[in-house]
């Protein structure tokens, strides 16, 4: 393997484990809270974790370039 691949292969892993790792620490909780509590908006949070499930992949992917592209919402200021 040359040496690109192989960075690019380290900063794959890095990433998924990060990812990984985020989704754990909000999802469980997140998946606790609406399945045992009942409070304010939890139809709306509901929606909002369910709605990439529903969405055909390529909305999914605009919306993640909307939000995360250079000049996106979050990309910008990173």
């Amino acid at each position: 393997m040359t040496e690109s691949s192989v960075t690019a292969l380290w900063l794959s892993l890095r990433v998924s484990l990060l990812a990984t790792a985020v989704n754990a620490v909000v999802g469980i909780p997140l998946a606790y809270l609406l399945a045992k509590r009942r409070f304010w908006g939890r139809q709306a949070l509901d929606v909002l974790v369910t709605l990439p499930l529903v969405l055909p992949p390529t909305v999914t992917g605009y919306y993640l370039i909307v939000l995360l592209g250079r000049r996106g919402w979050l990309g910008a200021p990173l």
